[in-house]
């Protein structure tokens, strides 16, 4: 008969271990909440919510700030591509 492995008892027991250590607490009073109290809300139509829900427009300009701000990210990112480095360079990955 070949002679344990060690490992795998310790894996086996770190895996029953906490199984014994949990079935050994006490099972708390699990009470449901409190219904709540008081007349249940009045429902209303979707129409008039939406006729009272403030709408934010954004300002008239977002569109061309939003159209450069892509415009230089893009640029940004087609300039990192192009200096990928081939081999690691110590000073180029320290920021030195």
């Amino acid at each position: 008969m070949p002679a344990p492995d060690l490992t795998m008892t310790a894996f086996r027991l770190s895996l029953v271990a906490p199984l014994a250590l949990v079935a050994c607490t006490a099972m708390p009073d699990l009470v449901p909440p409190a219904a709540p109290t008081g007349p249940a809300p009045a429902l209303q139509p979707i129409d008039t919510l939406l006729a009272e829900a403030q709408v934010d427009t954004p300002p008239a300009d977002a569109a061309d700030g939003l159209a450069a701000r892509a415009a230089a990210l893009q640029a940004r990112a087609a300039a990192l591509r192009a200096q990928r480095l081939t081999t690691p360079d110590p000073a180029t990955l320290t920021g030195g």
